[in-house]
């Protein structure tokens, strides 16, 4: 069945060799395409392909989408309460039961696992009201990509993700009236959540025996130029696990929306957290966020601040975060389409 590119489905299969207009092999016979085949139709200007005829997806992957978001939410919510309840423990005895932690954040790392789509599970998570507890799930999460993107082994990436999901747990020492304040802290205050991170050293060390993740607890505001706190470290003096744990950190911040509601989009945080990785974030933690998420955001609705609803269809290597979107209408290079912003990224 002929098929426009725009309208291929994650899976679908050609159905025979496909050859550019110069007469080039580009694709062979039963090639499944995905995110990265369709990018490479666009840079090869071919419009129209054969496909095979669709099967049902459910019987391919055995799980539809609704009963993955069932889990997912199951699984996001009991790892929530897993973490305020660790939290709360923190708060009241000075320390934590370590195998609360295994308990409660690995049956969520084995669900996130079969969801390599990082973008929808950041959307998704992002969907929720930001708090203490979902913001150090979601550090954990995105730690824990970021360790496997960096070539970590398997109980490497869990111990990273254990640094994130535990890397705020000092602020269970800080008072309550600063750490939920809604409006901006004055010096003192700002003095006093500082010393957040030196507390969650000293309750994880309390807790359990690995000395890296307590690094990670106390060095995740370390900077690579100097700038960070509470030392001042600069870039070879700061463990992996916080330079990790700090790009993840800094990405869930930026999507939290300010005093006033306001939020930044996915591909306007990824660009900052980018232009972060020039001397302030680990330079490698950076590049492997950057180039693992640019091609989900392939296929994902978006708003344009020209009040159009339009998809992303392929992400322009000569300016990653001004991709070409197609709306109803019309087609817009938006690395050219200066005048059009992307104003929100949604499923």
């Amino acid at each position: 069945m002929k098929m426009h590119i725009t309208d291929l489905k994650d899976g679908d299969r050609l159905q025979s060799d496909l050859f550019n207009r110069a007469g080039l092999h580009v694709l062979a016979k039963g090639t499944s395409v995905h995110k990265e085949e369709i990018a490479l139709l666009y840079r090869q200007s071919i419009d129209y392909i054969d496909i095979e005829p669709r099967v049902d997806s459910t019987a391919l992957f055995g799980l539809d989408r609704s009963g993955f978001s069932s889990r997912l939410q199951e699984n996001f919510e009991l790892t929530v309460k897993g973490y305020q309840s660790i939290f709360l423990e923190a708060l009241t005895t000075g320390k934590f039961n370590q195998a609360m932690v295994d308990d409660k954040l690995q049956p969520m790392l084995e669900v996130i696992d079969e969801k390599k789509d990082v973008v929808s599970l950041l959307i998704y998570f992002g969907q929720d009201d930001v708090n203490i507890y979902n913001h150090s799930l979601q550090v954990g999460l995105l730690s824990y990509y970021i360790a496997y993107w960096l070539g970590y082994s398997q109980q490497e990436c869990v111990d990273v993700s254990k640094a994130g999901y535990l890397h705020d747990i000092g602020k269970s020492r800080v008072p309550q009236e600063i750490r939920n304040q809604s409006h901006p802290l004055n010096d003192e205050e700002k003095v006093e959540l500082r010393k957040h991170t030196r507390y969650g050293y000293e309750i994880i060390k309390d807790s359990m025996s690995d000395e890296r993740i307590a690094l990670a607890a106390l060095q995740h505001h370390e900077r690579e130029d100097g700038s960070g706190h509470p030392h001042g470290l600069y870039k070879d003096q700061i463990h992996p696990y916080a330079q990790i744990v700090a790009v993840a950190n800094a990405y869930v911040d930026m999507t939290a929306p300010d005093e006033n509601g306001n939020k930044l989009t996915l591909l306007t945080v990824l660009r900052k957290i980018y232009e972060l990785g020039f001397g302030v974030l680990n330079e490698r933690a950076v590049q492997v966020l950057t180039r693992n998420l640019m091609p989900n955001f392939i296929g994902k609705k978006v708003r344009l601040s020209n009040g159009e609803t339009a998809t992303i269809v392929w992400t322009n290597p000569s300016d990653i975060f001004r991709p070409l979107v197609q709306s109803e209408q019309n087609f817009y290079d938006l690395s050219t389409e200066r005048n059009i912003e992307i104003t929100d990224v949604f499923m």
